[in-house]
């Protein structure tokens, strides 16, 4: 069984090496936030363009969770927390036409 420092630095150097400059091409960034051990979790910061996205999440889901589990077995799923900052670098996050206000 691998250290949870093992894995947490497993799973920086996957999105360092695998995710960043693919993000990066549509100026947004996913960071590590967090890693729980105990249900093989990550918890991954949105930043940048990714912040609030729409297609953030399918993102996650269908690349990065994807790369993650398979290059860091201990990783069961992810979850995406968007930057709270991104407002004040000039990203808005998306707002579905539903919960606009008009």
């Amino acid at each position: 069984m691998r250290s949870l420092d093992e894995i947490v630095k497993d799973i920086k150097v996957v999105l360092e090496e695998k995710v960043a400059q693919n993000v990066a091409a549509h100026n947004g960034a996913i960071g590590f936030i967090n890693f729980a051990s105990d249900t093989g979790v990550a918890t991954l910061k949105l930043s940048g363009a990714c912040s609030g996205c729409a297609m953030s999440q399918r993102t996650l889901k269908e690349g990065v969770e994807r790369l993650l589990k398979h290059y860091v077995p201990e990783v069961n799923s992810i979850v995406g927390e968007d930057d709270e900052q991104a407002a004040e670098q000039g990203y808005k996050p998306f707002i579905p036409k539903d919960e606009r206000d008009v």
